[in-house]
């Protein structure tokens, strides 16, 4: 998936083996990009940036399973970004030989994280701005990026644009029977935050197709009573 206007490109990929969506968003007039959940093939990421000339402000996990931070050491080896995560799922990023034994592949390299995220804060590259959310529930440290300020730069024009993770799907939400994940949690998370949003937003999930708040709200089985 590719949105591209005369300033902003938004490009999300599925890598790996469990295809998690990872998300370039870059500003082309400044060539600053946030790049968000480099699960693995980091080549084709570095490609992606390369083609458009961007160079990576920050690489932000919006959790700490393998399928979505398995690229982060070496993204942060080739660009020097700082890699960005919430501190509740820092023990998981340090367990990632339990996680790699559990699917029985192996163990990806780890790094030292940068920065720790917590609820509100705000991150800008080039002209955009993206309000971190914390929404606990998949697991104790998953967050969803907000941007509503440049919501008429990005495609789907006129849109605010919203970066769950594994929080929301289209058609269903986050799986909670792993490492930290409640199901109690995530529901408030969904509750509280994510369907505090307006119908409009659109939704870029951490696997499968985009959707939107509206379109969750009304036909997503588990949120229908959100």
């Amino acid at each position: 998936m590719d949105a591209r206007n005369e300033r902003l490109v938004q490009i999300t990929i599925p890598v790996g083996m469990l295809q998690c969506n990872c998300s370039i968003v870059g500003d082309l007039a400044t060539g600053e990009a946030l790049v968000i959940d480099p699960g693995d093939e980091v080549g084709r990421i570095l490609e992606l940036l390369g083609r458009h000339k961007l160079t990576v402000k920050a690489i932000v996990s919006t959790h700490a399973h393998i399928d979505h931070v398995g690229g982060l050491y070496k993204l942060r080896q080739y660009t020097g970004a700082p890699v960005m995560m919430h501190r509740d799922d820092v023990p998981l990023y340090q367990g990632m030989e339990v996680q790699a034994a559990f699917l029985g592949v192996p163990t990806p390299e780890t790094g030292e994280i940068d920065q720790l995220l917590t609820d509100g804060d705000v991150l800008q590259w080039g002209s955009l701005v993206a309000q971190v959310m914390h929404t606990p529930g998949h697991s104790p440290g998953s967050i969803s990026l907000y941007l509503p300020q440049e919501a008429e730069k990005l495609k789907p024009a006129g849109k605010p644009q919203l970066f769950a993770g594994d929080t929301l799907f289209a058609g269903s939400i986050g799986r909670t029977d792993l490492w930290g994940g409640s199901m109690e949690t995530i529901l408030d998370s969904l509750r509280s935050k994510l369907m505090q949003l307006p119908d409009e937003t659109v939704v870029h999930p951490g696997h499968g197709p985009r959707t939107s708040i509206g379109e969750e709200r009304q036909s997503n089985p588990f949120l229908i009573r959100v």
